[in-house]
């Protein structure tokens, strides 16, 4: 289960922190302010525009609605889960949260549906923006199980750039820890296609079993089991940074 949404001192538009909260549109929206059926902390408000804070209590037609503002989730990703908005043939992440107006969620940073382990989700494009754009270089961190002991050169050969199959350059230098013979943690700042499986299958090795640990300062908190979601504290939040 989810716990409540952090606040923060952010100000937002009546109707936009309405619709991000619940299923009616903005329109919707202005429609019920003007019908009179919105308050702010106990008061009626009627104009759509008006300013609200994401501590303040809204409530649509006397019943109280969620947190106002941006929202960002942590979810321990489960093996079977495609980190897509909609998928034909697989489940998908979004199904194991339990949140209003989920079709305004996206993915920040996505897993391959056999990768489990740390997922960012949000409805801030922008701060999800500087988790997947290269320009920002926002590290990741995995476990890998190989399914050979690993070289011990590979350690050198992963700080200088792998070259993948079919690409023009080296993979940016990556952090590898070598925890056992075939049981490693990687550090990358990029997201190439597949990039993880594709560094090893480049050394002549093949991951098993891969699970993300972290992203940025933000790792995945051992509290959650799989398939299990909270919200972000202020400061995961904060940790992302502001664009350069």
């Amino acid at each position: 289960m989810a716990k409540s949404t952090s606040k923060s001192s952010a100000t937002l538009r009546l109707d936009k922190a309405i619709s991000q909260v619940t299923d009616l549109s903005r329109a919707e929206v202005k429609r019920a302010a003007r019908q009179e059926r919105i308050t702010v902390n106990g008061k009626t408000v009627t104009d759509p525009a008006s300013k609200v804070d994401v501590a303040d209590e809204l409530c649509l037609d006397g019943e109280p609605l969620g947190a106002a503002g941006p929202r960002y989730f942590m979810l321990n990703k489960p093996l079977g889960y495609v980190c897509a908005t909609k998928d034909g043939e697989h489940p998908i992440v979004l199904d194991l949260l339990d949140e209003p107006n989920l079709q305004k969620l996206h993915i920040a940073g996505r897993l391959d549906i056999d990768t489990t382990g740390l997922v960012l989700i949000t409805d801030d494009g922008q701060w999800s923006h500087r988790i997947a754009s290269p320009r920002h270089q926002c590290a990741k961190t995995y476990y890998a199980h190989l399914a050979e002991p690993i070289a011990d050169d590979a350690v050198d050969k992963f700080a200088k750039g792998i070259w993948l199959n079919n690409e023009k350059t080296r993979t940016k230098p990556a952090k590898l820890e070598i925890l056992y013979r075939n049981e490693v943690r990687i550090t990358i700042t990029e997201g190439r296609y597949h990039q993880v499986k594709r560094m090893f299958a480049a050394l002549g090795n093949r991951v098993l079993e891969l699970h993300r640990e972290s992203i940025g300062e933000i790792a995945l908190d051992e509290m959650l089991t799989e398939g299990e979601y909270r919200p972000l504290t202020p400061e995961e939040v904060a940790s992302i940074g502001c664009p350069s």
